[in-house]
């Protein structure tokens, strides 16, 4: 954790403000890359330097958890008018090219690929101890991947960068080429990080090969490959390296950060701002008013909340309601939300709640800094897993997995969350999507199950969501301005 936090001192180093910016200038700052990296200290730093974008407030899709508001999982949240104009409408798919968490996002992951391409190109040319070596280019693989795996997923096709001095004016690569780049940057950490428990304690919430593997799993999910998904999901699950937490509360709170059920997490501080080790994505989202803990960004839908099987107690658990105590603390919320909204014939659509997943003990703003984000989890493995090996006409195979996550929900009550015993490969694979839905909600991953599993037209229409087009969201105006509209648009934002 104390290494990660380093990385401050060198990001004059790697700044960028988007795409186009760094395609044509040259390393700004005292440091140059002639200069930098060159010792084996310089390549602890310039790893460290990967991870800290990690905990920029606009890594978080732009600084606002948009890709859960554009959901049937959250809505805008805040009071009615905070943001209004700008978040509120990720809400109803009537967001533009030219609002600035997309623009804020693109740019951040850039930066973020920069970085990982400091080390991948600068770091084998380093003496030093060549276990450590292959450590540092591990990390480095594993974050480029993510890094492009959230560009290709929310964009497609987007440039291709994978030199610290690329060419200028670089095309949009095809959609193809960035999930092979992905998946050799993968298949390469996997060669070079560890597994978690060789891990020493100063360096938890690093990369390691289980992330690696689930990450690939992920990869491979999107692309429709479930062989593959199937073969690596099973792999980690088969390396004996993570299991369930005990409790469904502590795969997410402070309980139970970096730990067995920790695949990925991105590790930071109760302070407040980043230089101090904080994160915001929790401030982003945490309880507005009383406590004043955060924004209140993110609201739980109703939606959501109907959707849960009877007694489900993930539901408690993922939503935070007013008149909750919570660590000893009341949660009263905010004088300027109404606690309930209702429409012209008096349905409710919306109360003040908040996400209970990013809450960590405190009353104060700077401790809601303190969530780990949780990027991957062992949960996430075993749903993956399940539903690769239904695909693969492994129903029986994939029921054990799916009924491991519904297991641990019911906590010992024997009276709720039967397992399933179903296995019709359609109605399974609904299960094991509905299954998703419950255990992660409001982490992140429900819109892109909707778009890759092709339901979200069905699910998002009565939301605003056009299929053909709010599949991606649309390239950032200050990007086709920056390059004289030389990239073709995505469909349908033109």
């Amino acid at each position: 954790m104390n290494c990660l936090s380093k990385s401050f001192l060198i990001v004059s180093l790697i700044m960028v403000s988007g795409c186009a910016d760094f395609l044509d200038k040259p390393l700004q700052g005292e440091l140059t890359q002639s200069s930098f990296p060159v010792s084996a200290d310089d390549a602890a730093l310039a790893t460290n330097a990967v991870y800290n974008i990690l905990r920029v407030n606009s890594y978080n899709q732009g600084l606002f958890p948009i890709l859960d508001i554009m959901s049937d999982d959250g809505r805008k949240g805040s009071n009615p008018d905070d943001a209004a104009s700008t978040v509120g409408p990720y809400d109803n798919f009537t967001h533009i090219p030219t609002e600035g968490n997309i623009s804020r996002w693109w740019s951040t992951l850039y930066e973020g690929v920069k970085r990982a391409n400091v080390v991948i190109e600068k770091v084998p040319a380093i003496e030093m101890d060549n276990t450590q070596k292959n450590f540092y280019l591990g990390q480095a693989y594993f974050l480029r991947a993510l890094f492009y795996f959230d560009l290709v997923r929310a964009w497609g096709g987007v440039p291709l960068v994978t030199s610290t001095s690329p060419a200028v004016g670089l095309p949009r690569a095809g959609k193809g080429e960035i999930y092979d780049l992905i998946e050799s940057d993968l298949l390469q950490a996997i060669q070079f990080l560890p597994e978690k428990s060789t891990l020493p304690a100063i360096d938890l919430g690093r990369a390691t090969k289980g992330a690696a593997k689930s990450l690939l799993t992920k990869v491979f999910l999107f692309e429709g490959d479930f062989v593959n998904a199937e073969k690596y999901a099973m792999e980690v699950i088969n390396s004996g390296q993570y299991d369930l937490e005990p409790n469904f509360e502590d795969a997410n709170s402070e309980n139970g950060k970096l730990g067995v059920e920790s695949v990925f997490e991105i590790v930071a501080l109760p302070f407040e701002p980043l230089a101090s080790g904080g994160n915001q994505y929790g401030n982003t989202q945490g309880v507005r008013g009383t406590p004043n803990r955060g924004w209140g960004f993110n609201r739980p839908s109703i939606d959501l909340q109907n959707s849960f099987e009877p007694n489900d107690p993930r539901l408690e658990l993922t939503v935070i309601r007013l008149g909750e105590v919570l660590d000893g603390v009341l949660i009263v919320g905010d004088g300027q939300t109404p606690d309930e909204t209702r429409d012209a014939n008096n349905i409710l659509i919306e109360t003040e709640c908040y996400n209970q997943k990013v809450w960590t003990p405190g009353t104060n703003v700077p401790t809601q800094f303190g969530h780990n984000r949780r990027i991957l989890r062992y949960a996430d493995v075993l749903l993956m897993a399940a539903e690769a090996l239904n695909q693969n006409n492994k129903p029986n195979e994939a029921l054990i997995q799916l009924n491991k996550v519904r297991a641990r929900a019911r906590g010992g009550n024997g009276a709720i969350l039967a397992d399933i015993v179903i296995t019709n490969k359609t109605q399974l694979d609904n299960l094991i999507f509905s299954e998703r839905r419950h255990e992660l909600a409001m982490e992140g991953n429900r819109l892109w199950d909707l778009i890759r599993t092709g339901r979200a037209g069905s699910v998002l229409g009565p939301l605003g969501f056009t299929v053909g087009k709010d599949e991606l969201l649309p390239i950032p105006q200050s990007e086709m301005d920056l390059t004289q509209n030389a990239w073709p648009q995505n469909p349908g934002w033109d």
